[in-house]
């Protein structure tokens, strides 16, 4: 589905909601029960704060460090906000990613379970988790082979005493989404699992249809990032 590019972020904002209250209707779906994580990497808080004011509560970061770099004084400043990491943890910034984040996105593998079940119960603190799924089986991607992924649930329940929420997928660029979609959801189902993060701004359409209950959207908000960003 194509937006359009107003200028303005606010109105590009409107304008998502808009379609994504349409996308819901279409897949006979209530759109409360869509969480729109507004994707703010690479954007500074100039960026951030009119969304703010748009209504929006839930912005996700790909990077510890930069997280912690501009999100403690609007955090301070806008009581209420969701912070999601979205991006790869590395197991060392597991302690600053339960002290900041809300919501981790990229638990996939053991390592960081015991890092994230240790720092847990260190803060007592409880962000939600959802097991990363490599539905391509990309080599260059993180996150845990579908062949894998009841395995390595049940040794994060049982193992690690992790409470997994959900998945997230990020499906291959050059393939149609769907098929990636419905795996993710059907292995969320016999897992008993009812968050499914999966969805951007060219497929979040697809995504509804297919269950999603957290779309990941940056470039439908904040517009184009900046060349060499990443």
């Amino acid at each position: 589905m194509t937006l359009g590019s107003p200028v303005d972020p606010a109105e590009r904002f409107a304008q998502l909601r808009a379609a994504i209250t349409r996308a819901c209707r279409d897949a006979k779906r209530d759109p409360r029960e869509i969480t729109l994580v507004a994707v703010s990497k690479t954007f500074g808080a100039d960026a951030i704060t009119p969304i703010i004011a748009a209504g929006q509560r839930a912005f996700g970061e790909n990077r510890v460090q930069e997280a912690r770099a501009k999100w403690p004084p609007l955090l301070a400043q806008y009581p209420g906000l969701e912070l999601h990491l979205v991006g790869p943890l590395q197991s060392n910034k597991a302690r600053e990613a339960v002290a900041l984040f809300d919501a981790i996105h990229s638990v996939d593998r053991p390592s960081l379970c015991e890092a994230l079940a240790k720092e847990i119960a260190r803060q007592k603190r409880t962000p939600l988790l959802f097991v990363e799924v490599n539905t391509g089986a990309e080599p260059q991607k993180a996150g845990v082979l579908p062949h894998e992924a009841d395995a390595f649930l049940a040794a994060c329940r049982e193992r690690y005493g992790l409470t997994i929420s959900g998945l997230m997928c990020l499906p291959p660029v050059n393939e149609a989404p769907g098929p990636h979609f419905a795996l993710t959801a059907q292995i969320a189902k016999r897992n008993g699992l009812k968050l499914l993060s999966m969805g951007m701004s060219a497929d979040f359409a697809a995504a509804i249809q297919l269950g999603a209950t957290h779309l990941r959207i940056g470039t439908a908000i904040f517009g184009e990032r900046t060349k060499g960003t990443t």
